[in-house]
């Protein structure tokens, strides 16, 4: 058995789960969420647990009972607690700014670059430099995150452009036959 899948999720007081019709839905207090279910793995609400069944142990079967195992319990997790990724803007003049919904950045191009968040993720930015990503949905918050990142990826030789907090860039060396005489 899968040793994902065959964990049960422990599901808070402040959180319904509902199955119906080949989908699971997650209310809490952060919001709502709901998941299309693969017809063949059978999921379960008992008691404050959820589990999630595989009919047989095909590797098919078995790679989709850790998969919704995981989906469930990021779904769980994001409507209690919520996901957050933090971006580092580094570069001389690269600044960030968050109107609503509207996050500019100036990234070093002849213009600001305007990015429209999606209505369920919400940014912040503390220092000017450090943007934070947040909501309920794990891979909308990732990917929001990668596209903000992608706009300026940080370049090997000096650094400059947006990374991950953690991120670390791995640097060149410059020319070096420059100098020799």
């Amino acid at each position: 058995m899968s040793r994902i899948g065959r964990l049960p999720i422990s599901v808070p007081k402040a959180v319904q789960v509902s199955v119906k019709d080949g989908s699971v839905e997650v209310q809490g207090p952060k919001g709502k969420l709901q998941l299309a279910v693969h017809p063949s793995i059978r999921v379960g609400v008992e008691e404050g647990t959820v589990r999630c069944e595989r009919p047989t142990d095909q590797k098919v079967h078995r790679a989709l009972h850790g998969l919704t195992r995981a989906l469930i319990a990021n779904m769980i997790r994001g409507v209690t607690e919520g996901f957050q990724k933090k971006l580092e803007l580094s570069g001389v003049g690269y600044r960030a700014a968050v109107q609503g919904q509207v996050l500019t950045l100036n990234l070093g191009y002849t213009n600001p670059v305007v990015y429209v968040l999606p209505p369920d993720i919400r940014a912040s930015v503390e220092h000017q430099t450090l943007v934070t990503i947040s909501g309920v949905d794990k891979e909308r918050v990732g990917a929001v995150a990668a596209k903000i990142r992608s706009l300026r990826p940080p370049e090997p030789y000096k650094g400059k452009g947006v990374k991950y907090v953690h991120e670390r860039v791995r640097r060149k060396a410059g020319k070096a036959g420059a100098k020799q005489q």
